[in-house]
């Protein structure tokens, strides 16, 4: 039979119980306190009324003409039955220097010797006690009566029993019990009414249960790997994990701070500082792309705030790779379209029997195909630079819009340190030549020129187009994250040129937008090539490494793949750009 035990008490309840038996005790301890010092008082006050009650019956001349009679106790019973109940003793006894009484309250005591200590009265003296005698214990004083030439004729002894002292303190105590009782049950309701409301805040849960609960809510905060801020109603920090400080980039103390002083981007920041919630927003932070989700933390008044942050920048990778895919499937469909029709040329050519022409029509095709691919990598030896482009006036040429490599270009390989990745050159170009393509589609001569070189100890980096160019109003604009003049996609635009800033800004470059000289826009990046510019490891994980689309970032895979398709497949899509300015 399993014994059941009881469960332990919610920490309000103990705090009941404590505060209950807190105040019993002070108020038992005063009650104590207040007993005895109340009794020692009234046995102080008896004694000192029945000293004046002694000596005021020692000095009254009826006693001492009465105690010179051959029967005193005739005229002392009297007179003393009266002073007890005049002065409300409970016994006077008068005597003679042999302590034989001649008056008791008692008549069967009278001639009887006197119960007590007489030798310091026989001496003069007059002096208390409490003593127990034939009415019980009593606080006494015994005085002598003395004759005009100082010799002791009688001696007096009046007091009050002990038990009529204890009836007075009693009385006393009552009425202090009482109060005390009505302050006990005051401050019982009090302590009841506060550990109610504790009680509320606590669930009714005890201490060993919020300690376990506190023990598992730190070990909860430590292992998700989510980022998670909570702000309080001044929108300082109250908590943060771990994962929050690494996606956030900040370090040491900064639990009480200020959201607007942890040094965040300015969207970012907006978005903490934000009263409505937040759901599922894009920010960039210098190394990160975040997801990030507020929630306002509400009770009847605005409490604080609940922040999540989940990192994306490999998911973001892995959208725009993707997204690059797809276009080069769609670029390389439309390629075998068109090699088919070529093809069906040269055919129907030989069966014509011209067959001279069908030569030079192939041959002509070729050549076009290799002489772009050959000016490409004779301008840009970087192979991954080269492929991107490559691929690049592919995707251009299906949308109508002729990508040129300028003759100004002059990238070497090799040229680019360790810390300047090419995949981050990847992400700054794809997204400058996509903006690029955009902006010129669907203009009268839709080009877009791209021009790369070194000049000193800078890599330079220039994208131009034909479209409507950039407002100098927007000119700052069109770098921050959601900022986009063209229609919002299903996925939302202006993230681009945002991570397109963002690279370069890692890597202490400069990002510039300038009117182009034939109209149109032109982006312009400068990148330093000093070794240590950037830690090693400082790309890996950020928002700048990925696939690409108008809007995302380049991985380094999605640029392998453009250059199969980019020098494997150029034949016809290709070729058709770089002469027919766009035609497909």
């Amino acid at each position: 039979m399993r014994i059941p035990f009881p469960r332990p008490r919610s920490l309000a309840g103990q705090l009941f119980a404590m505060q209950a038996v807190l105040i019993a005790v002070v108020v038992a301890g005063y009650a104590l306190f207040t007993y005895v010092s109340d009794r020692s008082q009234a046995e102080d006050a008896a004694g000192r009324q029945a000293t004046a009650v002694a000596r005021s019956v020692a000095d009254a001349p009826s006693v001492h003409a009465a105690i010179r009679t051959a029967h005193p106790t005739a005229q002392l019973q009297p007179y003393a039955l009266r002073v007890m109940r005049d002065t409300e003793v409970d016994f006077v006894t008068i005597m003679d220097p042999q302590g034989i009484r001649w008056t008791h309250p008692d008549q069967d005591q009278i001639g009887r010797r006197f119960r007590g200590n007489t030798a310091r009265a026989l001496n003069g003296d007059t002096f208390t006690e409490t003593y127990t005698g034939t009415l019980g214990a009593s606080v006494r004083a015994v005085t002598p009566v003395e004759d005009d030439d100082k010799r002791v004729i009688g001696l007096v002894s009046a007091g009050i029993k002990v038990e009529a002292i204890s009836a007075r303190v009693q009385d006393q105590v009552t009425a202090l019990l009482g109060v005390a009782a009505g302050a006990l049950a005051l401050g019982a309701i009090g302590t009841y009414v506060i550990n109610a409301h504790l009680r509320r805040h606590t669930h009714g849960m005890n201490a060993a249960e919020l300690s376990r609960m506190h023990d598992y809510h730190q070990a909860a905060l430590h292992a998700v790997r989510e980022g998670l801020l909570m702000l309080d109603g001044q929108y300082r920090v109250a908590l943060i994990n771990d994962g929050g400080r690494e996606l956030l980039g900040v370090s040491g103390e900064v639990v009480g701070r200020s959201v607007a002083g942890l040094g965040l981007p300015a969207p970012l920041t907006g978005a903490l500082l934000a009263s409505e919630p937040r759901v599922d927003e894009v920010h960039l932070t210098a190394r990160r792309v975040l997801v990030v989700n507020t929630s306002p933390v509400s009770g009847g008044e605005r409490r604080g705030t609940v922040v999540t942050l989940r990192d994306v920048t490999e998911l973001q990778s892995l959208m725009g790779e993707l997204d690059s895919e797809r276009g080069f499937t769609q670029a390389l469909r439309s390629q075998a379209h068109e090699a088919a029709n070529r093809l069906h040329t040269v055919v129907s050519l030989i069966e014509l029997g011209r067959a001279e022409e069908a030569v030079e029509f192939a041959t002509a095709e070729l050549e076009l195909a290799q002489a772009l691919t050959d000016q490409v990598v004779a301008a840009v030896s970087e192979p991954v630079l080269a492929a991107l482009l490559l691929g690049k006036a592919a995707q251009a040429n299906e949308r109508g819009v002729e990508l040129v490599v300028s003759e100004e270009s002059d990238l070497d390989d090799a040229v680019l340190p360790e810390t300047l990745p090419a995949r981050d050159l990847v992400t700054i170009l794809g997204n400058l030549i996509d903006n690029a393509v955009d902006a010129a589609q669907g203009s009268g001569r839709a080009r877009v020129t791209v021009t790369a070189y070194t000049e000193a100890t800078d890599l330079v980096l220039r994208v131009s187009d034909t479209g409507a160019g950039v407002d100098p109003d927007h000119a700052e604009l069109v770098f921050q994250r959601g900022f986009s003049t063209k229609p919002a996609g299903p996925g939302g635009r202006g993230l681009g040129l945002a991570l397109v800033r963002q690279a370069v800004t890692r890597h202490e470059g400069v990002l510039s937008v300038a009117e182009a000289d034939g109209g149109g826009a032109e982006f312009v990046v400068r990148l330093p090539l000093r070794t240590g510019a950037v830690p090693d490891g400082a790309v890996s994980g950020d928002g700048a490494s990925g696939g690409t689309d108008s809007e995302g970032a380049v991985s380094e895979g999605a640029v392998s793949g453009s250059a199969v398709s980019g020098s494997a497949v150029s034949g016809s899509a290709v070729s058709g750009s770089a002469v027919s300015g766009g035609g497909a």
